[in-house]
């Protein structure tokens, strides 16, 4: 519950900064293009013997490329958008990460056959799960070539790290000592909290508010029968994992 807490939080202090930073570099883009004559706003006031509309006002603005009568049309909700599925998918790679080290540490301490084969079921459709919602998040928040690189190794690479950690430490590693229950209690807490406010508020909560969900009852029956199914096989897993 801290955890999901604190998510919020950090979710809120990015969204803020991220549209902070975002909204001053509109603003130099304005003042550069407004100094070098690309905006131009011309006001007419027709005559009334001419037009026969006392004080009737046209308002023209002309951009670079194409006009708009009567508002200056703005991309604020686009931008706003996509500055929320970056700071999601942000989130979402660090909740997963942590869940990845946990995991792979116990894969690679583990040393009795019984406990391995559950854990690498539960490894499979964690990370084939995780890997498709973080992708498709990724995918929307539109990051540039080299972010989406990094992003996919440390998704790739941090499992393996935590199983070459967990080999590493095999010796010494007591996974029933009160020391190790208790930092993989903490650690297994932390991500869950942020993969449960992920999964919750901006990934479930986005798409079942979605103005086509709201319009098809099947859709949303389906919906919600794939949620319940989805989440009773990942409870079953759980038993044996």
């Amino acid at each position: 519950m801290c955890t999901a807490m604190g998510t919020l939080m950090v979710e809120t202090y990015a969204t803020a900064y991220f549209k902070k930073h975002h909204h001053s570099q509109v603003q130099t883009t304005y003042v550069e293009k407004e100094e070098s004559g690309d905006v131009h706003l011309h006001t007419h006031a027709t005559h009334e013997k001419e037009s026969g509309h006392e004080g009737h006002v046209h308002l023209h603005t002309h951009a670079t490329h194409g006009h708009a009568h009567g508002h200056v049309p703005t991309d604020d909700d686009q931008s706003s958008e996509l500055l929320r599925h970056r700071v999601i998918s942000q989130v979402l790679e660090v909740g997963i990460i942590v869940h990845s080290i946990i995991i792979g540490i116990s894969l690679g301490a583990s040393e009795s056959p019984k406990t391995i084969r559950p854990l690498m079921a539960a490894l499979i459709f964690h990370q084939f799960f995780e890997g498709m919602g973080l992708g498709s998040c990724i995918t929307q928040a539109n990051f540039k070539k080299l972010s989406i690189t990094l992003m996919g190794l440390f998704f790739a690479l941090t499992t393996p790290m935590g199983i070459g950690i967990g080999i590493g430490i095999t010796k010494v590693y007591d996974e029933n000592s009160p020391t190790a229950l208790i930092v993989e209690g903490i650690f297994n807490a932390a991500s869950a909290g942020i993969l449960i406010y992920m999964a919750l508020v901006d990934l479930l909560a986005a798409d079942f508010m979605n103005p086509r969900m709201q319009k098809s009852g099947s859709l949303r029956l389906g919906a919600n029968l794939s949620l319940l199914l989805g989440a009773g096989c990942m409870s079953l897993l759980a038993k044996w994992a």
